[in-house]
Parts: C-alpha cells; structure tokens; sequence
C-alpha cells in the first residue's frame, strides 16, 4: 500500500516526467512520488531512490522494485552523499530531482521511534539507527542552555526556556525515557491558552529535537548545491519543506543561484496545498512547494 504523496499533481507538474528520462527521488520515504514518476517517465526512463532509513527502502524493495524492476535503483545512505551515490551507480542524465523534507507517515505511525507526541514510545528520533545521537541523549544529559537553544533555534519554541528548565528539574528525580513524559513536562509549563491551540502544544519541541538529533538543516544545506551540480541543463528541481527554518534555506539558496544565472525560479511563492488536499491529507497543510530549473 503506498501512502498519499503530498502535492503529487504539482511535483509532476513542475518535474514534467517525460518518456526516458532520469530522475532522483533523494528522500524517498514510502515512494508515492517516485511511483508516480515511473508511471510517467517508462519505457527506459529510471528512478534512482535514496532514503537514509533502511527499513523505508526495504519497504519500496516489495512496494517498486518488483514492479519496475531495473528501472528503479534503490539505496541506503544520507543524501548529503549525492554526488558519490550518483558516480557509484553511473546514474544519468538527470532531468529532475526531488527533495520532500516531510517525515514520512510510516515513521509517525510504525517506526516505534518517538517522533510522535501522540504515541508511548521511546525517545529515539533517528532516522537512521546507526546514528550516535538521540533525542533521549539530548533531554538525559545535555546542559539547561543547548536544550533551551535547540528548541528557540530548531522550534521557534516562544516557551523554550521554561521547557528547558523543567526538563532539567524533571531529570534530576527521573531519566526522560518516554514520548508521554515530555509532553507532560511541556504540558506543565505551557499556559493554558498554548495547550488550545490549533497546534499540539509539543508540536515545536518535538520538531526541534528531530531536527537536532538528524541534522537535518545542515544536510539540506549540503545537498542543495550538489543537487544542482548533478543535474543536466533545463534539468528541474523540487524541494518540498514543512517548516519555515527549511523554507528559508531553500529560498535563499534558489534566489542566490538564481541570481549567479544558474537557475531560473518556477515559483515566485511556495506553492501551498489546496483545501482538497489538506481534507485528504492533514499533514499537506504545512507543506511548501519551491521549484527551479537548471540553465
């Protein structure tokens, strides 16, 4: 079963998939949308899906590859490898290359990592399970200040400070293990007015701690440049990001490219998923849509 992609008709829209080209897929979760490039881009055209979490590509091994078979081109690594995955598996020409920035529904509802306030689990929030850091390393042993930053810089969390201090407080009588213990220290020092919003009131801290145990915008920062290097001229790119910390870098980096004459801007402003959409799909409403193409 492949989940619902956020912003499918517009990523086709914008990566135009034509018969025989190649495409890169460089965060390709549950595969939705590189499902709907193959369908797109067949006879020869291949898809070459890169995802950091091993058990994501397992499960588009049984979703893909026994339907399109050499025509997709699975693996496991960090996409801030871009360039050595691509000269490792001679993959090219590229005419496209996505990045949807959104944590995939699979690692909220099954992974078992923690990266859902609404769940018991452990507070783990790696994407990859070889990674040193996690959250609970984080909230167990880093100093009252790091949290408080993590959560102001990674959250924009307006209450981090009292968060951070009660996490402190929390920590001396008992280890922080689980999901449900943070949202309720959260939960204790937040105004009531905070906990009624349309946002979970954990939304932020939960946010920043991922984003601090994945690195998550210093690897954007790494494979942006990357990805335009790979791509072929009038090749397009795609990004896709879910909080404003994301949106900013992409911005940023498409205007300065665009303005070395490197890239010619699709969208003057992120393209927003419309009513149907988020009826559908919840989580489409924070997503943000940037697209360019390569001179």
């Amino acid at each position: 079963m492949i989940h619902i992609p956020v912003l499918k008709k517009e990523v086709l829209s914008f990566l135009k998939p034509e018969p025989n080209e190649n495409f890169i897929d460089a965060t390709i979760g549950e595969g939705g949308h590189t499902l709907a490039i193959l369908e797109k881009n067949g006879p020869e055209g291949r898809v070459l899906g890169i995802d950091q979490d091993l058990k994501q590509i397992e499960n588009c091994e049984l979703s893909l590859k026994t339907r399109f078979k050499e025509r997709i081109v699975l693996v496991c690594d960090n996409f801030t490898n871009l360039k050595n995955i691509v000269k490792q598996q001679k993959f090219g020409p590229v005419s496209g290359i996505l990045l949807d920035l959104g944590m995939s529904s699979w690692h909220l509802e099954k992974s078992e990592r923690g990266f859902s306030f609404r769940k018991q689990e452990s507070l783990d929030m790696r994407y990859k399970a070889q990674n040193y850091l996690t959250a609970d390393k984080i909230v167990n042993e880093y100093s009252q200040k790091e949290i408080e930053q993590i959560l102001k810089e990674y959250g924009e969390e307006r209450f981090a400070k009292k968060i951070s201090q009660e996490i402190i407080k929390t920590r001396k009588a008992i280890p922080i293990k689980k999901t449900s213990q943070l949202v309720q220290i959260i939960k204790k020092v937040v105004p009531i007015w905070y906990q009624h919003r349309k946002i979970h009131f954990a939304t932020k801290t939960f946010q920043a701690l991922r984003i601090a145990v994945n690195d998550e915008l210093n690897n954007l920062i790494k494979v942006l440049p990357q990805a335009i290097e790979i791509l072929k001229p009038g090749g397009r790119i795609v990004v896709i990001s879910f909080h404003s910390l994301e949106d900013r870098i992409v911005k940023n980096f498409l205007k300065q490219e665009a303005q070395k004459q490197v890239l010619q801007i699709n969208t003057k402003k992120p393209i927003r998923a419309d009513n149907e959409e988020i009826k559908i799909n919840a989580r489409s409403r924070s997503a943000k849509l940037r697209a360019a193409i390569k001179i």
